[in-house]
């Protein structure tokens, strides 16, 4: 079983930085694109920023020239520095990846569990 793992979320005041790590357990083949994406409370889920296998990034317009994603292929991990974090920033940020858990198997996606980032004075 595959599970994508989430760290570094918390309270931060506005103006400030976090750093969140996303990578997954258990054995698998590849990792493809990988993302993050966010969603407050009563709105939808929206893309953050993602990351292709060879590095290539995409962010979303609220987010650029303040959030880097990055991965370490040989750790399989993906990251997702966040600074001059404002209020509109609260959220719960989950990781994504799109994983061939086998040479031969499928890909699919999955999901980390979600890390709370709040930011407040």
């Amino acid at each position: 079983q595959v599970q994508l793992v989430e760290s570094g979320g918390g309270l931060v005041q506005p103006g400030g930085s976090l750093r969140l790590s996303c990578a997954p357990s258990g054995s698998i083949f590849s990792i493809n694109n990988m993302a993050w994406y966010r969603q407050a409370p009563g709105e939808q889920r929206e893309l953050v920023a993602s990351i292709t296998s060879s590095g290539r990034p995409n962010y979303a317009d609220s987010v650029r020239d303040r959030f880097t994603i990055s991965r370490d292929n040989a750790r399989n991990t993906v990251y997702l520095q966040m600074n001059s974090l404002k209020p509109e920033d609260t959220a719960v940020y989950y990781c994504n990846a799109l994983i061939q858990r086998e040479k031969w198997g499928t890909i699919r996606g999955y999901w980390g569990q979600g890390t709370q980032v709040t930011v407040s004075s």
